[in-house]
């Protein structure tokens, strides 16, 4: 019966000590209870910094995205042009050589290289 109230007793000694230790400040002035909220506050705080983090560069993977397409869109439409420059100016410049050439061949005197006279008003 001795051993079982020194048993009850010190299991008594221990739970008031766990109790009385929760409640106790460490140095910095924080009880253990203060600790863990701080603990659960910067994990939730932590959980919102990381999901706002990952939103924002999923908005900038979107906007570099959008941006490599216009830019891919200027390039092709560019290119077009360029392109269609130089055709114009190919055949510009072939229609003027053909042009000082019928007109050379009229001087000469082949009047079926000559423009057609026109009408005079």
């Amino acid at each position: 019966m001795i051993r079982a109230i020194l048993t009850a007793s010190a299991v008594m000694a221990l739970f008031a000590a766990g109790q009385a230790g929760a409640m106790q400040k460490n140095p910095d002035g924080t009880t253990a209870e203060e600790r863990s909220n701080t603990a659960r506050l910067n994990a939730d705080q932590l959980a919102k910094a990381n999901a706002e983090t990952q939103a924002y560069e999923a908005q900038v993977a979107a906007r570099d995205q959008q941006e490599a397409a216009a830019q891919s869109e200027f390039a092709r439409e560019t290119e077009a042009y360029e392109a269609e420059k130089a055709r114009v100016a190919t055949m510009s410049a072939e229609e003027r050589i053909q042009w000082e050439a019928d007109v050379a061949a009229c001087k000469a005197g082949d009047t079926s290289r000559c423009a057609a006279p026109q009408p005079k008003n």
